[in-house]
């Protein structure tokens, strides 16, 4: 029987890394594509060895032209800090990469998977979330780039699977962090665990009062794997994320308590459209994806995460 091929794009980034890994586990070809703008080839370096990983240079923005059986869209960067950074190219790689990629897929009767995000609700008003919230998101403010890019690309899913009968899976992701965690991204795991080694005073944006769902990236790779293995009858959308739900301030006291560090919770000015809540109703997820639900809970994935900053930092 002939390996299978994946294709997927981001995939030398913090998630697209671990989800190479693992198609590369479960005995597929893979073809990483990245223009490591926020991927890194650190992120790869130990599958390249590998006779069936290739890695591939190429921003989703222009065409790509290869055979495959199924692909994973990851490619937009994806922490505030990333994403603010050159608006227009963030909205250009959310529309212009599902364009190029729904392009491949049609022309090659590909499966893909679009990675979209949480942030398709915006500031929810209806909590927790669920699939058939259309959302409250702003399309003027500073994080509308990312938010309305992602909300764009998955119109073009649907738009692929109803005039082309694109055989289409959209996940939306909660937030996710594991090991890999690009350093400077500014999102709340990363920022608090490396403050925390330093000893600096971890900064907490607003009150701390605003809450956060955090899913270990292993349990969100298990997702998406069993989302492209599902049949041509359910396209999605779909929630993947951990439905346990903390506040700001609760992370980082935690962080502050498995790290044994002495830094000092600092208070600064909210960021604008920061959402309040966040968090995931799963139940569809657990119904269609064969009962996927998270598995690592908060305490034993920040302490894979701390180890990781600790290797890496060198401190």
């Amino acid at each position: 029987m002939e390996m299978k091929k994946a294709l997927v794009t981001g995939g030398a980034g913090f998630v697209g890394s671990h989800l190479c890994e693992r198609l590369l586990n479960d005995g597929k070809e893979v073809i990483c594509l990245d223009n490591f703008f926020t991927g890194s080839k650190k992120n790869v370096i130990h599958l390249l060895n590998n006779p069936y990983f290739e890695l591939v240079r190429h921003d989703v923005t222009m065409p790509f032209f290869i055979e495959v059986d199924e692909i994973y869209n990851l490619a937009c960067p994806a922490s505030p800090i990333h994403y603010q950074y050159n608006p227009i190219k963030t909205i250009k790689t959310s529309v212009m990469g599902a364009i190029n990629m729904l392009g491949l897929a049609k022309r090659i009767n590909a499966k893909i998977l679009q990675a979209s995000t949480s942030e398709v609700y915006g500031d929810p008003i209806v909590h927790p979330q669920k699939e058939d919230y259309w959302g409250n998101v702003n399309p003027w403010g500073p994080r509308s780039c990312y938010d309305e890019g992602k909300r764009s690309a998955e119109t073009l899913f649907m738009d692929y699977n109803i005039q082309n009968k694109v055989d289409i899976k959209v996940i939306r992701i909660f937030n996710t962090y594991g090991p890999r965690m690009h350093p400077n991204d500014g999102r709340v795991v990363s920022n608090f665990i490396i403050q925390a080694i330093k000893g600096d005073d971890i900064t907490i944006y607003g009150d701390g009062a605003q809450t956060r769902s955090f899913q270990y990236v292993d349990d969100l790779v298990e997702g998406m794997i069993r989302m492209m293995n599902t049949g041509k009858d359910f396209t999605g959308p779909v929630n993947i994320g951990n439905p346990n739900e903390f506040t700001i301030k609760q992370l980082a006291e935690t962080v502050i308590k498995l790290t044994n560090s002495k830094s000092k919770i600092i208070y600064l000015s909210p960021t604008k459209d920061d959402p309040t809540r966040r968090n995931p109703d799963i139940s569809l997820a657990k119904e269609k994806l064969n009962g996927w639900e998270p598995k690592i809970q908060l305490i034993e994935g920040l302490n894979y995460t701390i180890d990781y900053f600790k290797t890496t930092l060198k401190i």
